[in-house]
């Protein structure tokens, strides 16, 4: 049975963020139902390529089902209130303000279901000078000081590629939702959880404001050790044959022992016995002599052939993968990470699955719903609706 079989959460989430926590739970065994406005339901639904089941749809919403239902009409909100009952979780990510409005806030929903647990992600939180402030991976980033320590020393800061700011707050969402569920287990209590994307984010640079005095500085960030170029050459990107624009190998040796396996696979026994590469800050001082007799290896191999060489030899080090090579890795395709479905519009796709592997309860991979494609499904079975009532609320335009 999977982990979290039994928990039913109502899911009005949308792009990105909320949809990483909602989607997190389905694969851990939860019944999510997507509730979704009429016409053109989640704006990520739209995200080029594709209209009305994008790539980027596809790739956060597996696992759901999908109903649509119009909240501004009052028997769509009149709908939406008899479903809670039936459900443990209500997770929203709207702009500032946006329930409330609806009239489905915290409090109109705990009335209708006083168990209930209601996740909202806000980019600043509920509270503060910058509770009303919009928020995007991007901002969340530059907000957590993320995008501060990226990019070349003498260049303008860079927004890193990963969306930690919209998926790693998504995940810590669904982390306080399952311990929120726990505890409901043990009271019969429902809460509501807030999760500001800024200060989530902030979880991931806790190990650069560890390398500051208490604060009173700027963490390094551009050009910090660790850097192509820059601080110790056993903590780098290296250049790889053919040498285009992804062929690198990033190695890091953060031990002595690992410096001298790098030694040992490189074929340089000589080097550790070398006065300018003996010790650590000798090494650091000869950073530029000693990367030159580094990189004088890597040149001479594909990305694919350092890594498994290094990595054999308890190097710590990996290929700089693109999001193509991500696809075509061997490693992760033996481990079945990369998942293959067949979908009505797209015919067979592949994405990528979920990091956890829970050793019970194993939970299929299932793609995507289409817009709409539960709501009959949910209305009978939620609400005991009989055919016609729903053909009613459909012609009306309630659902769809």
């Amino acid at each position: 049975m999977p982990a979290l079989d039994g928990m039913r959460i109502l899911d009005m989430t949308q792009r990105e963020a909320g949809t990483s926590c909602t989607q997190a739970l389905a694969w851990l065994g939860a019944d999510v139902v997507k509730v979704e406005p009429p016409g053109l339901g989640d704006p990520g639904r739209h995200v080029q390529p594709g209209e009305g089941n994008s790539p980027y749809f596809l790739n956060f919403n597996s696992n759901k089902r999908s109903i649509v239902l119009d909240l501004q009409d009052p028997r769509g909100r009149d709908i939406f209130l008899r479903l809670l009952p039936s459900y443990d979780v209500f997770v929203e990510n709207y702009g500032p303000g946006v329930v409330e409005k609806l009239d489905i806030g915290p409090d109109v929903v705990r009335r209708a279901n006083p168990r209930i647990i209601y996740g909202r992600l806000k980019g600043f939180g509920l509270s503060g000078p910058y509770a009303q402030f919009k928020s995007l991976d991007p901002i969340a980033q530059a907000a957590a000081g993320a995008i501060a320590l990226t990019g070349p020393e003498d260049g303008p800061p860079v927004y890193p590629a990963s969306m930690t700011g919209d998926s790693g707050t998504g995940i810590q969402l669904a982390l306080a939702i399952t311990a929120a569920y726990v505890e409901c287990q043990r009271t019969g209590a429902g809460q509501v959880i807030e999760i500001s994307m800024q200060e989530a984010m902030s979880f991931f640079m806790r190990s650069r404001v560890s390398s500051t005095i208490w604060n009173t500085q700027p963490a390094l960030g551009r050009g910090h050790p660790g850097r192509s170029g820059a601080g110790s050459a056993t903590v780098r990107m290296y250049p790889c044959e053919p040498e285009g624009l992804n062929d690198y190998v990033y190695i890091m040796c953060s031990t002595e022992r690992m410096w001298e396996s790098l030694c040992t696979a490189i074929e340089r026994p000589d080097l550790p016995l070398d006065p300018r590469f003996a010790t650590n800050s000798a090494r650091r001082e000869h950073s530029e002599a000693l990367g030159e007799e580094i990189s004088a290896w890597t040149l001479k191999r594909t990305k694919e052939e350092a890594m498994l060489i290094l990595g054999e030899a308890g190097v710590p080090c990996s290929a700089i993968m693109t999001t193509e090579d991500l696809f075509a890795d061997k490693h992760l395709r033996e481990r079945g990470f990369i998942q293959q479905l067949d979908h009505p519009e797209h015919g067979e796709i592949e994405l990528l699955g979920f990091a956890p592997r829970l050793s019970n309860g194993d939970v299929p991979f299932v793609r995507a719903p289409l817009m709409g494609e539960h709501t009959d499904d949910v209305l009978r079975a939620d609400l005991d609706l009989e055919p016609a009532e729903i053909t009613d609320l459909r012609d009306a335009g309630v659902v769809a």
